[in-house]
């Protein structure tokens, strides 16, 4: 199975590039020494010329791929929680008890993908950025017309599946999706703060004190429906 994954090239909403990336050696060169600077220096010090200087190539080429540094993140971001759902579809594909399931789901936000090879992209590397740079890709004045556009779609297939097996748990849940995302986005956030403000959390970057805080919250949430 992670034979499998490791083979995969995730799809992601061709609405966040004008050329596909994979499809050339400086497309392939683009993402992945882009995705290694955004981690090294922010989404904020990161641009196309600098790119261009470390990949030995030139910013009008970058643009052939990419509308702007906003677009690569948010492919970047895409490209992760499509992976993801792919690891969530495989390490769940044989287990019928959906309370493990959404167990796994939650352990998979937590902790992030359990399948961590890939021939495309790094997803230890994706992992990391997510956790610091993402929330920056869609707290823009520029999100509504994104959602439309489609963007998104990654993010939402994730979550709907975990909605999913809650709804399987206790059909008389009403905020699934929101459950769902308020763990996504909260588990990134426990894990920057427990590595750049460790004032705002009591569990650490590693171990299993934050699965069980989010499995408490999820399942007690579910239980006193």
């Amino acid at each position: 199975m992670e034979a499998i994954l490791k083979k995969i090239r995730v799809d992601v909403s061709p609405n966040l590039y004008f050329k596909e990336p994979f499809s050339s050696d400086l497309g392939v060169l683009i993402v992945r020494e882009g995705s290694q600077m955004i981690q090294e220096i922010g989404i904020e010090l990161f641009t196309f010329k600098k790119l261009a200087q470390r990949i030995g190539s030139t910013e009008a080429a970058i643009y052939r791929y990419f509308e702007n540094k906003h677009m690569i993140l948010l492919y970047l971001c895409a490209w992760y929680w499509a992976w993801m759902e792919h690891n969530l579809v495989f390490a769940t594909s044989n287990i019928k008890d959906p309370s493990e399931r959404l167990g796994i789901g939650i352990r998979l936000m937590v902790d992030g993908p359990v399948y961590l090879e890939n021939e495309y992209l790094d997803p230890k590397l994706l992992r990391k950025l997510v956790i610091n740079e993402s929330i920056k890709g869609y707290l823009t004045k520029t999100v509504d017309m994104e959602h439309e556009s489609g963007i998104f779609a990654q993010v939402y297939r994730f979550g709907e599946r975990l909605a999913a097996i809650i709804r399987e748990i206790n059909p008389e849940y009403k905020f699934p999706k929101t459950l769902v995302s308020t763990v996504m986005e909260s588990s990134l956030l426990q894990s920057f703060h427990s590595v750049h403000l460790p004032g705002m959390t009591e569990t650490k970057h590693e171990g299993s004190e934050r699965f069980q805080f989010f499995y408490q919250l999820v399942f007690k949430a579910i239980s006193n429906a």
